[in-house]
């Protein structure tokens, strides 16, 4: 996965791909919300003239802070991980896993962000961390488990990628047993079968063989080499999709119907394994 991507597995296993948000942007963003914070805190400070002087420290010392801290807490917790700012850039924060961020992570965010941009020097402690970390997350977002991502791109919204049995390989992945494929295994072989047409004849077959060599030993499998190396990552791609992805609601016949069995899946031809040329 490149830097700039974060891939992120939905609880029906299908991979949604999006595109991080870089420094720039979030910097921009931040800029927008903290121009909207300075104009309330100018409209605090006309009411607080107009106060009494303990009235006046009281409601300056409390305003200033809920303004600082309360905000993005307040923008997150209402807009589901947005902000103004956030909104006019296209950018949305969320968790690690995908998910809308709680009210917890964006007071975590919010609290944590004190040392990311009013320490000073201004801002320097976010631009280090986001700099060497793969998700350009500033420390608020390690403490929280959140990142934050870009939800508009010029090649259109994020969409959902699915993988199906190759024709003639249907009983074969359905007779694959995924259980040990990890979802980071699964965003490799992803990424490869996303990639392939960019690969050189030479480079994407080696690499396949790569990849499904030691797939196949985690999944306590004889490498089938009468199957092509990439065929052999679809066929586990889509098994790994359609048993994680929730079961279709049986039509009205089936409870009295029982299913047929399936069809023995096709034996491999003995060999040692694919050779990565």
């Amino acid at each position: 996965m490149a830097p700039d991507g974060a891939a992120i597995v939905t609880p029906e296993a299908v991979i949604l791909d999006f595109e991080v948000a870089g420094i720039a942007s979030r910097g921009l963003a931040r800029s927008l919300d903290a121009l909207l914070q300075l104009v309330v805190l100018f409209a605090l400070l006309l009411v607080v003239g107009f106060l009494p002087g303990n009235a006046a420290v009281v409601l300056a010392v409390v305003g200033v802070a809920v303004v600082l801290l309360g905000y993005p807490v307040l923008c997150e917790a209402v807009m589901r991980g947005g902000s103004p700012g956030k909104a006019a850039l296209g950018l949305r924060v969320v968790t690690t896993e995908g998910a809308p961020i709680a009210v917890r992570h964006a007071f975590i965010r919010s609290a944590v962000g004190i040392v990311d941009f009013l320490l000073p020097p201004l801002g320097f402690w976010a631009v280090v961390s986001a700099l060497f970390t793969p998700r350009s997350q500033r420390l608020g977002d390690l403490v929280a488990g959140t990142i934050v991502l870009r939800e508009r791109r010029a090649t259109g919204p994020a969409t959902a990628v699915r993988f199906h049995a190759p024709a003639g390989t249907e009983a074969y992945v359905a007779s694959l047993d995924v259980t040990p494929v990890t979802a980071s295994q699964l965003a490799v072989i992803r990424g490869f079968l996303l990639r392939v047409s960019d690969l050189a004849p030479e480079a994407r077959s080696a690499l396949a063989a790569r990849l499904a060599t030691p797939l196949a030993a985690s999944m306590h499998l004889e490498p089938p080499v009468a199957m092509d190396p990439e065929v052999f990552l679809v066929c586990v791609a889509a098994a790994y999709q359609a048993r994680h992805a929730p079961p279709p609601p049986p039509p009205a016949w089936a409870s009295s119907v029982p299913p047929p069995p399936p069809p023995p899946p096709p034996a491999p031809r003995a060999g040692t394994g694919w050779v990565a040329g």
